[in-house]
């Protein structure tokens, strides 16, 4: 079991002799914090400024961490990770929405995602960001109990509509739905919209996740809560370590309050894994999903599942990674019929310039994990004998 994510030759089967010197290429750069934030410099410099560099993103980073401009463009990558036995879950990823047009444009995409979803067996879950549905100023509101006005009012009211619309989709056509963690300052307002769907929507299965980023040091409180409170509700949790771990620690300095972040990454593991504890003592009424690229966190997983005779392939328990990261968990899991995803990002170039943005800045930011998938492409490319021409 030590040994089972490195096995490189099956986690890069699908990936080209060139795709591999490109995925060095960008993890090189990823390790090395200057260049991820002059690049990331040069990226907003790009959108703002509109200047011509958006061939060279998109047949770099993008084509590494996306697949593609819309669903038919990613339909290649969906069949052939099938065929090894990894599912997929496609996100049409913008950020920075502020005006109800987009919001409703976003809605309408979610919408046709589901439907597009339904009838492949392969696109197991859809997943949505909530504030692309909805401003983020109103889930602040909200989360501090401030009073809104008529207009934010009205605000709120259309987001909870576009909430019990996907999720009624979702319900109706059998495709479980995945609601994305946010920053701590909407998370509260998120929290309280995902229970009010996961009460509505989760009566005979799990159809609504909600993601849980156990960075923060509340989130075991919350758990525990839950189903304290909840005996009778079917939860869908998404565990992960978290994903916006520099910009809070610089939004509590800023604004002068205690960090919601764990002081360290060795607290965050111990809270991850404690969730995962709590989980499978809890597996009658959770479903849920380990939103991680930590090997180790993984492992205990498997451990666990051995130990309470889950089978593996036991749909209340998955794993999930990001399409172009940990491909020797995703793909090892897969061929030892574990549940596993990739969540693939898909949209105009321009729309995902500010999640390439972020990928590369926490991979940054995490020990090690730009190291670590740096080292496994070099070990294959070794494997095969490659020389770059």
């Amino acid at each position: 079991m030590p040994n089972l994510f490195s096995n490189t030759k099956d986690a890069f089967l699908l990936k080209s002799d060139s795709e591999l010197f490109r995925a060095k290429f960008l993890f090189n750069i990823i390790n090395n914090r200057f260049l991820v934030k002059f690049g990331a410099y040069v990226a907003n410099l790009t959108l703002k400024l509109k200047l011509p560099l958006k061939p060279i993103i998109k047949a770099t980073v993008y084509n590494h961490f996306c697949g593609g401009e819309d669903e038919k463009q990613c339909e290649l990558t969906i069949q052939n990770m099938f065929k090894h036995n990894v599912y997929s879950v496609l996100d049409f990823s913008t950020e920075d929405f502020n005006n109800e047009s987009d919001f409703d444009l976003c809605y309408e995409k979610k919408i046709s995602l589901i439907e597009y979803s339904k009838s492949k067996k392969e696109i197991p879950f859809t997943v949505f960001k909530p504030t692309c549905i909805g401003r983020a100023s109103i889930f602040e509101k909200i989360s501090l109990n401030n009073k809104l006005n008529e207009n934010e009012k009205e605000s709120w009211s259309r987001i909870k509509n576009r909430f019990h619309g996907i999720c009624k989709k979702a319900k109706d056509n059998n495709v479980k739905i995945l609601i994305d963690a946010e920053e701590f300052f909407v998370q509260k307002a998120i929290d309280k919209l995902a229970l009010e769907m996961m009460i509505k929507y989760n009566k005979k299965q799990v159809i609504v996740y909600n993601t849980v980023q156990m960075y923060r040091h509340d989130r075991m409180r919350y758990l525990k809560k839950l189903i304290l409170d909840y005996p009778e509700v079917l939860f869908g949790f998404k565990l992960v370590r978290g994903a916006y771990m520099e910009k809070e620690r610089n939004r509590a300095l800023k604004y002068n309050y205690k960090s919601p972040i764990c002081k360290d990454k060795l607290t965050t593991d111990k809270n991850f894994d404690t969730a995962i504890d709590f989980v499978f003592k809890n597996l009658n009424q959770i479903n849920f999903i380990c939103g991680s690229h930590n090997e180790l966190s993984t492992l205990k997983i498997l451990d666990l599942m051995s130990y309470y005779n889950i089978d593996v392939n036991d749909d209340r328990v998955w794993f999930g990674q990001l399409f172009g990261m940990s491909d020797n968990i995703s793909f090892n899991l897969a061929k030892s019929s574990y549940n596993v995803f990739k969540i693939i990002p898909f949209g105009p170039v321009k729309n995902l310039i500010p999640y390439l943005i972020r990928r590369a800045q926490e991979n940054s930011s995490v020990k090690g994990q730009s190291g670590r998938e740096l080292n496994l492409i070099q070990k294959e490319i070794k494997r095969r004998k490659l020389k770059k021409s």
